[in-house]
């Protein structure tokens, strides 16, 4: 009743004593880096797109557009495109950006000393050249979805000159040096990010002056917090606060189609998740309808593959278990988990970690619940988000709370996270020559429709070996002051700052 009277009461006008132009946003997480380059994290990624821009850069629909470079042009073969820069664009500091600062971030995303987590996702990439006030980009086989991929910040115009002069320190300089439409003033750490205009950004002048990235894990704290006034946007809020906020909030509700999937990752490095029985069997028995409608709701849809339906090209991935009865499923996990060697006389028992959230409780609570008729222990092990995913990548854990949101609308995007050397951005450990194989041949194909046919071969291998356990697809879900500007929802759910601007 109190939550009640709060959303009833308050306004969505600035909180007072704020100042209107600053855009208050809430991240779901503490940024991990600010390093583009190094950033792997949802939170890290977006305060990377307001501070860095690629040949390409995202729109405020979420697709690609020109960003410093002017057009582009592929070749009739599809393996080389010719990107042309904007002329007299500089980073923040006044150091001339130039097709060379292309070639050298390209270079430094691949050096094994960066150990950058999303090499993988540029494969495709044979190399990046500068040619005069153009950059060529060079493939190894036909991708389409090139200038998409070119507006990760990863790929970004990096200030070369300031990390040759600092390292890893660059980053610790303020004002941090960019070549985006903000660059980063100040750092407080469990508080806010501020950042304000780069005043050498040649974009348009439209936007909010100052941006304050706010961390909040708890989504009901964000959702207080917004509804007293004191921040613009959200990164999410809780479900089971929809239909309140439907009544009482429409105007500051969003909930989109989003390209991302919600899956656990085992730990396929140990013991008992080496053994793919044991994966499959557990796997079979989750009833994905039960918790994607009962616990998630709002239109998020169950999932028993990793890609999303409308990345895909196809309809959504199934086993043909998934429409077997839930006695047959419990049947042949039962006799699956045998032949591993587990039964009355041998418990399955481990450890489901998430990281604390009520929502990754609530779906922790119901696979244990779902896996007691299996004769399985599975114990509740939460953290908060930064030690959940360090021990992700340690390879500490059992299984865990995992997801992987789409940074480019391709299926690739989802699947190269699961390559044998994909790096720590996988965290399962999973290693099969069989699935890299098959995921290579899609990749080399250049004929669309046979290029979605293969990658769904590599998706069924994926899903039949189950280092992943699928859970649901996401929908976006924010809530956005009607004082702010130039928010469209989209399945990429990325709203740069940039594209947001003060109405009044």
């Amino acid at each position: 009743m109190m939550l009640l009277l709060v959303l009833t009461a308050c306004g969505h006008q600035t909180g007072e004593g704020r100042d209107p132009a600053v855009l208050v946003r809430l991240a779901d997480d503490e940024a991990k880096s600010l390093d583009p380059q190094k950033a792997s994290d949802l939170a890290s990624i977006r305060l990377a797109i307001d501070q860095f821009e690629g040949l390409t850069r995202v729109s405020a629909a979420g697709l690609p557009e020109p960003g410093l470079a002017s057009s582009w042009s592929p070749s009739a073969d599809g393996l080389s495109w010719r990107f042309r820069l904007r002329p007299g664009q500089t980073f923040s500091d006044g150091t001339p950006i130039t097709a060379a600062s292309f070639a050298g971030s390209f270079r430094r995303l691949n050096d094994p000393a960066t150990a950058s987590p999303n090499a993988a996702l540029f494969k495709s990439v044979a190399a990046v050249e500068a040619a005069g006030d153009s950059v060529v980009v060079r493939l190894k086989a036909p991708f389409p979805a090139l200038p998409a991929l070119l507006a990760q910040p990863a790929i970004a115009a990096l200030p070369l000159h300031r990390i040759a002069a600092a390292g890893d320190g660059w980053t610790n300089e303020r004002p941090l040096v960019t070549s985006g439409a903000y660059r980063l003033d100040s750092w407080t750490l469990n508080d806010a990010i501020r950042l304000s205009r780069n005043p050498r950004w040649q974009g348009p002048g439209r936007s909010f002056a100052t941006i304050l990235w706010r961390p909040v894990a708890d989504r009901l704290t964000a959702l207080r917090i917004f509804t007293a006034g004191e921040a613009d946007t959200t990164a999410d809020f809780p479900s089971t606060r929809y239909a309140d906020l439907q009544r009482e909030r429409p105007a500051a509700l969003h909930v989109a189609p989003y390209n991302g999937s919600y899956y656990f990752a085992f730990n396929t490095r140990l013991p008992p998740f080496d053994d793919g029985r044991v994966r499959r069997a557990l796997s079979m028995v989750v009833d994905r309808p039960k918790i994607a409608g009962r616990l998630v709701g709002m239109g998020t849809q169950p999932a028993w593959g990793l890609v999303p339906p409308a990345v895909a090209g196809l309809p959504a991935y199934r086993p043909v278990w998934a429409d077997w009865s839930e006695v047959r499923r419990l049947a042949a996990a039962r006799a699956l988990l045998a032949q591993a060697g587990y039964g009355p006389r041998h418990p399955l028992a481990f450890d489901i970690r998430y990281n604390s959230d009520a929502e990754h409780r609530r779906i922790s609570v119901a696979l244990a619940s779902l896996w007691k008729p299996l004769g399985v222990e599975a114990r509740l092990l939460n953290s908060e988000a930064s030690l959940h995913f360090a021990s992700m990548r340690r390879g500490d854990f059992d299984i865990a709370r995992s997801g992987w949101i789409g940074d480019i609308d391709a299926p690739e995007n989802y699947l190269a996270v699961h390559r044998s050397d994909a790096g720590a951005v996988s965290y399962s450990g999973y290693d099969s020559p069989a699935y890299d194989t098959a995921l290579d041949a899609a990749l080399a194909e250049p004929d669309p429709a046979r290029r979605r046919l293969k990658m769904r071969a590599a998706e069924a291998i994926l899903i039949e070996d189950a280092p992943i356990l699928p859970i649901d697809h996401y929908v976006s879900r924010a809530l956005v002051n009607p004082r702010v500007g130039g928010w469209i929802d989209n399945p990429a759910n990325l709203h740069p700052s940039r594209t947001l601007w003060p109405r009044g």
